[in-house]
């Protein structure tokens, strides 16, 4: 993978969000990043030289570009191997702000440094085996984590949570490949008890466990990207009103008029440590009007692929067939039907639509107490989302294709066992496996997957 290539050079990017704030980090590693960062900066004690430091050691002083004083900081030094990357490491706080903290960057480079592709440092950390591939991709799940839920998973998985699962599947099919090895090599001699049976059912059992984490792949995204939560409802029975409510802003326009919603609104909230991307639909109801009716089409569109939907009804009106038609668009879907407007003399009787069990609420969505009993039955709608049945949860498309293509290897192997085929055929299907398993774990990934998933992350990770 062109190893030494990659880490013989000194790497220094912006590690914290480009804009203003408190504080501002510019992170430099490589075996010249200490010498550059004592060049850059001067401690204020006036005796300290930054490379004769010890690791884990932070000193204040001021950054000096060309000898003249840039700010006040406070350099944070690693050494190697303990540092995030493997490597000298030096952090240099500084105040936050776009200019102050790209100047100290680019003082960095003129320095020596060359500025970092995307996810470099996290590469580093991979290929000096401070972490392996999926832990690494945990990294970046862990920064764009949008929940407690899908931080817990991302957080677990760093730890090591999916690579010790990965690690009990490769010994069996290794215990596996090695009797068959063994068989190959003395068929003639009893050397240990073969059963077929026996084998047939150790793949069986592997295969299992693969099934079984591929079906929590859904489960994974729902975790990672948010609930697609939808509301839906005819015309001016306040799906806007009840948008703001959850979101706590003016995202969507509430109006008297029928129709003023025409596009979908999207905002997402957090909800018991779950994150629901919740839409606002535009009204559905026969109309003339062509942009309206896109919008309705849309609404259709999104009921179809939602994963909640919440189904408002007006309590002040009786049910209409724009309602009927609704709350049959909705029935087999996953819904909460909405009563508002509780708020105004009620005349909507229930009884004529609701089925057994049906998840009902009544609110008035312009009175904010309504979100306590609202956040209630929600979380009991989608605790089947939350549930902690699993000890590993997949969210990643890449482990996805790999154990599908397990899978299906092993699924192949099982049959051909059933079909009488040579146990050399058997072995070389095991093997295979063995090797997407490490693929996946990253042992013997190639350049150009390592490279793609680097790519992803963000500059200064």
């Amino acid at each position: 993978m062109g190893k030494d290539k990659i880490l013989n050079d000194t790497i220094a990017a912006i590690s914290t969000a480009q804009g203003n704030g408190g504080i501002g980090i510019v992170r430099i590693s490589g075996s010249d990043s200490l010498k550059i960062a004592e060049k850059m900066f001067k401690p204020f004690d006036k005796i300290t030289k930054i490379s004769s430091l010890k690791g884990y050691t932070a000193k204040y002083g001021k950054i000096i570009d060309k000898g003249n004083f840039i700010d006040e900081a406070v350099i944070l030094v690693f050494k190697a191997p303990n540092s995030y990357t493997g490597e000298n490491v030096a952090e240099i706080s500084c105040h936050g702000g776009l200019f102050l903290t790209r100047r100290v960057l680019r003082v960095a480079l003129e320095l020596g440094a060359r500025l970092a592709k995307p996810g470099e440092f996290t590469k580093r950390a991979f290929l000096n085996g401070k972490m392996g591939l999926v832990q690494a991709e945990s990294v970046m799940d862990l920064i764009y984590a949008k929940s407690e839920k899908a931080n817990k998973i991302a957080f677990e998985n760093k730890e090591g949570n999916i690579n010790r699962k990965i690690s009990i599947l490769k010994d069996k099919l290794i215990d596996v490949a090695s009797k068959l090895a063994v068989w190959s090599d003395y068929p003639d001699e009893e050397v240990f008890e073969f059963k077929i049976s026996d084998l047939s059912g150790e793949i069986e059992n592997t295969l299992k466990s693969v099934t079984n984490m591929i079906k929590t792949y859904d489960f994974g995204q729902i975790i990672k990207e948010g609930i697609k939560t939808v509301i839906v409802g005819k015309p001016n029975v306040g799906k806007s009103t009840l948008m703001n409510l959850l979101s706590g802003s003016q995202k969507a326009i509430v109006t008297d008029v029928p129709g003023t919603t025409r596009d979908a609104i999207e905002e997402t909230i957090m909800l018991g440590g779950i994150s629901l991307r919740l839409i606002d639909t535009a009204g559905i109801r026969d109309t003339q009007d062509i942009i309206e009716k896109i919008g309705v089409d849309k609404s259709k569109n999104l009921i179809n692929s939602a994963e909640l939907i919440f189904a408002v009804l007006d309590g002040s009106k009786v049910l209409e067939e724009e309602d009927k038609k609704i709350l049959n668009l909705t029935q087999y879907k996953n819904r909460i039907i909405i009563i508002n407007k509780i708020d105004l003399p009620q005349v909507l009787n229930t009884n004529s639509f609701l089925k057994k069990e049906e998840k009902i609420l009544c609110l008035s969505a312009k009175n904010e107490s309504s979100l306590d009993n609202l956040k209630e039955i929600v979380y009991k709608s989608i605790n089947k989302f939350v549930s902690d049945e699993n000890d590993v949860i997949i969210s990643n498309e890449r482990h996805l294709d790999c154990l599908k293509r397990i899978r299906n290897i092993l699924k192949e192997a099982t049959d051909e066992l059933k079909n009488g085929i040579t146990l050399d055929a058997i072995t070389v299907l095991i093997e295979e496996s063995i090797n997407i398993l490490n693929e996946f774990t990253g042992e013997s990934a190639s350049k150009e997957i390592v490279d793609r998933i680097f790519s992803k992350f963000c500059v200064g990770k």
